[in-house]
């Protein structure tokens, strides 16, 4: 996944150096390239983020319970 991420930005990039003037560049750079890169990762990353606060919350239950019992 990091590789396509990687093979966006290089051609954002690109497309960024070949316009005319810089703020054009920049612009480009960022709304062809990085926003909707990171808004793709983000979107892709919740079922992950999702299960890792799970189990942080089942760990934290866990600890909790066998905490009260001697």
């Amino acid at each position: 996944m990091y590789l396509i991420a990687i093979a966006w930005l290089y051609v954002a990039l690109l497309a960024a150096v070949a316009e005319d003037t810089v703020l054009g560049g920049i612009l480009t750079f960022v709304f062809y390239g990085a926003a909707p890169l990171a808004l793709v990762l983000w979107l892709l990353g919740s079922p992950i983020r999702r299960q890792r606060r799970r189990q942080r919350e089942q760990a934290a239950n866990d600890s909790a319970d066998s905490g009260g019992r001697q």
